[in-house]
């Protein structure tokens, strides 16, 4: 499946717009660039850093009978933090409620003094 995505990734398909150029500054990436985070079935998890601006794209691409799609956002995260931070929990509502409330209190500050 690696070969197959890097082989379309270097045809530039339109479909994988979204990660065949950096959004930031418009440098053509290369597929060594390119590193596959974690794969399942037809799908990738995929990390770019422009090599030009240094900028970082994390994407999902499908790839189906039906074509490939990806999503992509900019991050300012390692391939290493998007690895560490997937397996960690998620943070829920009552997580930032109670962190709101926590920052609300007079001695917040003060207990990360040293």
């Amino acid at each position: 499946m690696a070969n197959r995505f890097s082989e379309l990734f270097e045809q530039g398909f339109e479909h994988l717009r979204v990660i065949s150029t950096c959004p930031i500054c418009n440098a053509r990436y290369h597929s060594a660039e390119l590193k596959i985070l974690e794969e399942r079935q037809e799908a990738q998890l995929v990390f770019i850093q422009c090599r030009k601006c240094r900028s970082s794209v994390l994407a999902v691409v499908l790839a189906s009978q039906l074509g490939v799609s990806s999503v992509g956002l900019v991050t300012d995260l390692s391939g290493d933090d998007v690895l560490k931070f997937r397996r960690q929990p998620v943070v829920s509502g009552d997580d930032v409620l109670d962190l709101h409330e926590a920052i609300r209190q007079p001695d917040f500050l003060r207990r990360f003094e040293p």
